[in-house]
C-alpha cells in the first residue's frame, strides 16, 4: 500500500472475516475496509515505515487450517531482508492470525483490535510486546475470553497489556478516534528504540484512554471512506 524509498519497517494490518468460508474477500468488504483508518494512522506516526494491508486468500479461518494465519506468515516469510522490523495488527479474526504468527522474528510487535480467541486457542510463543484492546459492549468476540488468553501469555513470560474500551462494540465505530490513537501510540513505541511499552500487571486490564469526543455511527463510517479515498495507494498484493 505505501512504501517509503529506504523504509526498513513494515506495518502489516489484517482485517476481520468469518469463521468458515473459501470466498475470497473483495477490495470494498467492509471488514477490510474498516482497517483503512488503522493504516492512515499508522503512517502518520511513524512515515518512515511501509505500510501494508493484507487481503487473504480466502474470507474464512477455516478450522485447523487457519487459512489467513498461514497467509500472513507466508507474507512475512516472503518479505524482503531489507525489512527488519514489522508491527502486526489485526482485527477479530485478523487479531487471531496477528498473534497466531506473532513468534515470527521480525515481528516487533503485535496489536489485537476485538480479537476472535476460541477458549481452546493454542498459547504462541510470542517474544515481541502484545497490546489487546477489546469493547465492552462486543457481542461478536469475547472480551473475557481475550483477558483469559492474555493471562496465558503472561503466565509464559510475554509482555501484554491489556485494554478495555468502555461502551465500544465490534465494529469499533463509537469511538474510532480513541481506536486510531491507540493504533498511532503503539506503533510509534513498537518501532522506538529500546520500546517504552509497560505491560499491565497479571489480570489487570486498563480503560482505553479517552483522546477524542465519541462519534455517532454514520460520523465514524463516513470518517473510513474519506480514509480508503485519501490514502495513496502504490502497490496491491494477495496472501497466495
Amino acid at each position: 500500500m505505501w512504501h517509503p524509498a529506504g523504509a526498513t519497517d513494515l506495518v502489516v494490518l489484517a482485517h476481520g472475516g468469518m469463521e468458515h468460508s473459501q470466498a475470497s474477500p473483495y477490495l470494498w468488504n467492509s471488514a477490510l475496509i474498516r482497517m483503512w483508518p488503522f493504516a492512515a494512522a499508522a503512517r502518520t506516526a511513524v512515515p518512515t515505515a511501509a505500510i501494508g494491508l493484507l487481503r487473504y486468500r480466502y474470507r474464512g479461518w477455516n478450522g485447523d487450517a487457519a487459512d489467513s494465519a498461514a497467509d500472513l506468515r507466508a507474507v512475512l516469510d516472503e518479505l524482503p531482508p531489507v525489512i527488519q522490523r514489522v508491527v502486526l495488527i489485526g482485527h477479530s479474526m485478523g487479531g487471531r492470525a496477528v498473534v497466531a504468527a506473532g513468534d515470527h522474528p521480525r515481528v516487533a510487535g503485535v496489536l489485537a483490535l476485538a480479537p476472535w480467541l476460541p477458549d481452546d486457542e493454542p498459547l504462541t510463543a510470542l517474544r515481541a510486546p502484545v497490546t489487546f484492546a477489546h469493547g465492552t459492549l462486543d457481542t461478536i468476540t469475547d472480551p473475557r475470553a481475550t483477558t483469559a488468553y492474555a493471562n496465558r501469555l503472561r503466565a509464559a513470560g510475554t509482555a501484554v497489556t491489556v485494554y478495555s474500551v468502555a461502551a465500544e462494540t465490534h465494529t469499533m465505530l463509537h469511538r474510532p478516534t480513541d481506536w486510531n490513537t491507540l493504533v498511532a501510540e503503539f506503533t510509534q513505541s513498537a518501532l522506538s528504540t529500546p520500546s517504552p511499552t509497560t505491560p499491565s500487571a497479571a489480570g489487570d486490564t486498563e480503560p482505553l484512554p479517552e483522546y477524542g469526543r465519541r462519534s455517532s455511527v454514520p460520523a465514524a463510517v463516513w470518517s473510513i471512506a474519506v480514509a480508503r479515498l485519501r490514502f495513496p495507494v502504490v502497490a496491491r498484493f494477495q496472501a497466495g
